[in-house]
């Protein structure tokens, strides 16, 4: 069938429906619900929403002729019974909106409920009359019907309030009829007659986390006191205090099973290991067992577990790696053959991407005939480590692995733990990046890494907080992972390391980096590839944390004003600034703000985008949105300075020794407490 045929099929089967009144249903129904906000592709999949979050429904309501409408938009938990409504009102050209608090994680619901609201429509009639002069008599007797059929759906002191203003209508009292609470009690207990119901639209509500986080990636067996020596889990229990000092709160490891030894790859991805190559942590699976395995050398189960109870302790989230894949050597390949691909010659089909070829793993064949037998093996492996107390996954490469396999497999998690937090690694095209998104992952990994200038950056962040995409996607920023390391690190230059984390930090509510080579500003690439030399996927590296070149305090201090400013804690109020140089936009000063939900914590970021020149600039301040007046303060956080501002521009001068500003915008107080030593 054509295109043209579908289309055409489409249209005949709408008009049938139209013309069939028993297809009809209620034909009293008046009022018309249309474009509503938010949904996804139609309703089909969920709005993302963070517990304690105000969700603002809105749509286009209206009904035919002069009655008056009345509309609630209703919410609850999927397989409650029973709704909580909120009321909606209109706004303009027949908009509506409605607004109602998320106070539970998981999945909700909500649905527009519209009628002609008779009593209202009653109350302006008279009015009208009322105003011209005309006799109100017979109209008072509808007044009294409508009031007495409310009263017959209330009971006790409602049903009396009512029945008080039913007779004062019959006896032309208009005053008394009117002196309760009649509207409010209408409004609750006159059965809304034709009542329209649009469509029930799904809502996954988030816990905090899912929206406001801090990454650190490292990789255990690179955590040991003395170099040579393989990491351990208990070596990352003592690595906790530097990670929390950092001010991480999820710390995040790459795969911690066995590494297979066939075709195992050495030093900076070398086809052939020498004896002592560990492998890479991707490879998983050899005779010491799979995914739901330690690597012997990292320790014990009992021992990842401890790691988790002592994180927590540090207010940090253990998140581990899930990649679906295998080495030659993982018990699957000997007992499921079927859910790998096999080749004409009998060997089963290894992992590539041309001319690269990964033939230390195997990926699994999701068109495999056993296919019900594979998901289900692979979410118990997702099963397997939330009992041991792992709540967040990131999750290798998703887009290369069947799409409605993920549907079905993190909503059926997340139906039985609502708390899981899912990130997709999905360096791939906008539109698969956000399928994932839509289908359940909590948040994604992003371009960030590759924008830039001035132009890419505000496009692509202006993409990211504008609908649709706000409603399902949470970006998560990250500079740099194992896998890549772009050109601007490579001349090591510490004003690019510093920009780029604190735009991460800043510009989104969660961002990650891969350490310690982040903090210690690792930098060499292999040559023609944006990715590390001497990479620690293919070997155990020794790091001297306490290098003079560190950025730790810099990271920290980063870490710490986001936990400080609630500003800094949610996307939605994200809004780039004009910075003028000669007249003209600066091309290398980038500043931007974030407010608070109450507009009280102002955070204004401005940027030096060029790590080698010192630029200068005046800086546009919206006066009337932030309600400042007169002189205000800006107070660099990073430097503890503070600069009296006056008017809509303002100078900022950033050097590649000092590239950031994070400025608090604050109010100064005329009166005595506004004084630096009031207490």
């Amino acid at each position: 069938m054509t295109v043209k045929e579908s289309r055409t099929r489409t249209r005949r089967t709408a008009t049938k429906t139209r013309l069939d009144l028993a297809a009809i249903g209620e034909g009293r129904r008046r009022v018309i619900i249309e474009a509503v906000e938010p949904i996804i592709d139609g309703g089909r999949y969920p709005v993302k929403r963070i517990i304690g979050d105000t969700l603002t429904v809105s749509c286009d309501l209206f009904a035919d002729g002069h009655d008056e409408v009345a509309a609630v938009v209703r919410h609850r938990p999927v397989g409650s019974k029973s709704w909580h409504e909120a009321p909606m009102r209109m706004l303009v050209n027949d908009r509506w909106e409605g607004q109602f608090t998320l106070t539970s994680i998981g999945r909700h619901e909500f649905q527009i409920v519209a009628w002609i609201d008779r009593f209202a429509t009653w109350v302006h009639q008279l009015e009208k009359r009322l105003a011209a002069g005309q006799d109100v008599r017979v109209d008072l007797q509808i007044g009294a019907m409508l009031v007495d059929e409310a009263a017959r759906h209330a009971s006790g002191a409602d049903a009396a309030v009512l029945h008080v203003a039913e007779a004062a209508l019959m006896a032309g009292d208009i005053d008394t009829a009117f002196a309760g609470e009649i509207h409010s009690l209408m409004a609750v207990h006159l059965p809304r007659r034709f009542a329209t119901e649009s469509e029930i639209y799904p809502i996954t509500v988030e816990r905090e986390r899912a929206r406001f986080s801090a990454w650190y990636e490292l990789f255990p067996r690179s955590t040991a006191d003395e170099p040579g020596r393989h990491g351990t889990f208990r070596d990352v229990i003592k690595r906790l205090p530097y990670i929390a000092e950092l001010g991480f709160d999820v710390l995040y490891l790459p795969p911690i099973h066995p590494i297979g030894y066939t075709f195992r790859k050495g030093k900076n991805n070398s086809l052939t290991a020498g004896p002592n190559d560990p492998g890479s942590p991707w490879a998983i699976g050899n005779a010491d067992g799979g995914h739901m395995s330690v690597h012997p050398e990292l320790g014990t189960l009992e021992d990842f577990r401890t790691l988790v109870t002592e994180a927590q302790k540090y207010g940090i989230e253990v998140a581990l790696d899930i990649a679906f894949q295998c080495s030659p050597d993982h018990p699957y390949v000997r007992e499921h053959p079927e859910w790998f691909r096999a080749r004409p010659d009998g060997t089963i089909q290894y992992a590539e991407n041309p001319p690269k070829k990964y033939q230390d793993i195997y990926p699994f064949d999701f068109e495999s005939d056993d296919w019900q037998g594979l998901w289900q093996e692979l979410r118990r492996i997702f099963e397997f480590w939330i009992e041991q107390g792992v709540r967040i996954f990131r999750v290798d490469n998703p887009h290369t692995k069947n799409f409605r396999f993920w549907d079905w497999c993190l909503n059926s998690l997340k139906s039985n733990y609502p708390d899981l937090i899912f990130l997709s690694e999905a360096f791939t095209r906008p539109k698969v990046m956000y399928h994932l998104a839509k289908i359940g992952f909590t948040q994604s990994y992003t371009y960030y890494t590759w924008r830039t200038t001035k132009h890419e950056l505000t496009s692509y962040l202006l993409e990211l907080n504008s609908r649709p995409v706000s409603d399902f996607f949470i970006p998560n920023f990250w500079p740099n992972t194992p896998d890549i390391l772009t050109p601007q690190f490579y001349a090591g230059q510490r004003s690019v390391f510093m920009t780029r984390a604190a735009m991460a930090a800043t510009l989104t509510a969660s961002w990650g980096m891969y350490g310690p080579a982040y903090e210690l500003m690792e930098h060499v690439p292999v040559a023609g590839r944006e990715e590390y030399i001497d990479n620690e996927k293919y070997e155990i590296r020794h790091w001297n944390l306490n290098a003079p070149h560190s950025l730790r305090y810099y990271i920290a201090q980063l870490n710490r004003i986001r936990r400080e400013h609630p500003a800094l804690q949610r996307n939605d109020t994200l809004r780039f600034h004009r910075v003028d140089i000669d007249f003209h936009e600066h091309e290398w000063l980038l500043a931007y703000s974030k407010t608070s939900a109450d507009g009280q914590d102002i955070i204004l970021v401005v940027v030096n985008l060029d790590p080698e020149r010192t630029h200068r600039g005046w800086v546009q301040v919206p006066l009337a949105e932030w309600n400042l007046n007169g002189v205000f303060q800006a107070h660099d956080l990073l430097s503890d300075a503070r600069y009296p501002w006056s008017g809509e521009f303002n100078y900022v001068e950033l050097s590649p020794a000092a590239p950031v500003h994070i400025f608090c915008i604050r109010r100064l107080r005329r009166d005595e407490r506004g004084f630096e030593y009031f207490a």
